[in-house]
């Protein structure tokens, strides 16, 4: 391998080459995708690597490209192939001239990949971002600490089956794994895959996201891809270093304030006929009980 501490610097980042891995870094600038702002630098053990190709970019520029093995980042496991190619943090755009000099960092890599490159990884190799993360989605804020993820529902957007449901909370030793769907689509979301009896009684999840509970919806503006992907990553390798299954907790504590506005906002489902007299009476006694 070439000498630690080399420095390839290309278009919106630089790539750092040591003996054992490439160290990403990304540039802050306006131009900058938001996405690579927000990661801010990443570290690729070479062990994470599958493949390295040098191809013709646009508009005068070449692309290097290091292909990460299946498996290896749970930011591209959550991302699912659905990022556009301008996104991709592995991907390093550099001006034609340059193509000499990419095309010896190329070699470099393609003679340290291992042994296994062409095989999937049967771990995380490439770490994730780190939690507290947060965003906005249409229809509420979802929050991970590290341990549980939370999804606080707003009153304009939530789906009457999520305001019945209340609030959630659920602890990563309860979760299978995360759907992300990109925001760049039209019914993009994120949803939280329970394990299989992490609750007594637990109903299958609904198809549609925005009538499960275990899941939030995006829209324009909301929960946009530099925000929901590092964090739907974050959720995908604390699930996959979860301990023992705990059941799903229940929805969480909330200011007085708070319950009175629920309250309110079940009032005018049910008298627009979304709720029925049973369903409201028995909500708004769920609520006043945790007052």
């Amino acid at each position: 391998m070439s000498r630690m501490g080399d420095v390839l610097a290309g278009i919106h980042a630089a790539w750092e080459f040591d003996t054992d891995s490439v160290l990403i870094r990304f540039e802050r600038g306006i131009r900058t995708p938001k996405l690579f702002q927000a990661l801010g630098e990443r570290r690729i053990p070479h062990e994470a690597l599958a493949a390295v190709t040098l191809a013709p970019g646009k508009r005068g520029t070449v692309v290097l490209h290091a292909v990460p093995r299946p498996g290896a980042d749970p930011l591209m496991e959550a991302a699912a192939g659905q990022l556009k190619e301008s996104f991709d943090p592995y991907r390093l755009v550099l001006p034609a001239e340059r193509e000499t000099l990419a095309e010896y960092y190329a070699d470099e890599l393609r003679a340290v990949l291992p042994s296994e490159a062409g095989s999937p990884a049967d771990r995380f190799l490439v770490p994730a971002p780190s939690a507290p993360q947060h965003f906005k989605a249409y229809d509420g804020k979802a929050s991970f600490d590290g341990s549980q993820v939370s999804f606080r529902w707003f009153w304009t957007g939530a789906s009457s089956a999520k305001w019945k449901a209340g609030d959630q909370s659920f602890p990563v030793s309860a979760l299978s794994g995360v759907e992300w769907r990109s925001p760049d689509v039209f019914d993009g979301y994120l949803r939280l895959v329970r394990r299989d009896g992490s609750g007594a009684g637990t109903a299958p999840q609904p198809a549609q996201a925005d009538q499960d509970p275990a899941a939030v919806v995006f829209g324009l503006g909301y929960g946009p891809v530099h925000e929901s992907l590092p964090f739907a990553a974050a959720v995908l390798r604390a699930v996959r270093d979860r301990g023992p299954a705990l059941p799903v907790a229940s929805a969480t504590r909330r200011a007085p304030a708070d319950i009175a506005e629920r309250i309110r906002h079940l009032g005018e489902l049910h008298g627009a006929g979304l709720l029925t007299d049973e369903e409201f009476s028995a909500k708004k006694a769920e609520l006043l009980a945790e007052l």
